[in-house]
């Protein structure tokens, strides 16, 4: 493990019931890339409403916790520090299997290029080794008012 959720909790401003990564497994400074880690738990609130009768994540989460692994990427640099990171876009993200509790989500983060101002990151959520969601997710910070 290369940052623990205190760490995280130091670097990006979400907290509970909305941070939705545990730990970074790695970052790769080289290709950009950051590599974080959501254990789904039964115990959270969205379950206790969508689909009450069989817990299936839902996909705008597994969005929100790809974004929240590449904030962290963005926001460890000292000139992004208390910034905000905004969705700017989400661009072909695509699901092929549910996650449920009891899943450990992977979430690859690899940032691409940037135009204007808005990040621009390739994404990808595994459960084991299958892959369960992938796009492209556009980000701009925006200083604290």
């Amino acid at each position: 493990m290369l940052l623990s959720n205190e760490d995280i909790k130091k670097i990006i401003p979400h907290r509970y019931p909305f941070l939705l990564v545990d730990k970074i497994e790695s970052i790769d400074e080289e290709t950009k890339t950051i590599v974080g880690i959501k254990c789904v738990s039964a115990n959270e609130m969205q379950f206790l409403g969508h689909f009450p009768q069989q817990s299936v994540m839902p996909g705008v989460l597994i969005v929100e916790a790809m974004a929240q692994t590449g904030a962290v990427y963005l926001l460890k640099e000292e000139e992004n520090r208390g910034k905000i990171p905004l969705f700017a876009g989400i661009n072909k993200m695509r699901f092929s299997s549910v996650v449920v509790p009891g899943d450990v989500l992977r979430m690859k983060v690899q940032f691409k290029r940037m135009i204007g101002g808005i990040c621009i990151a390739g994404c990808e959520a595994y459960v084991d080794d299958k892959k369960v969601a992938y796009g492209e997710i556009l980000c701009a910070l925006q200083d604290v008012e």
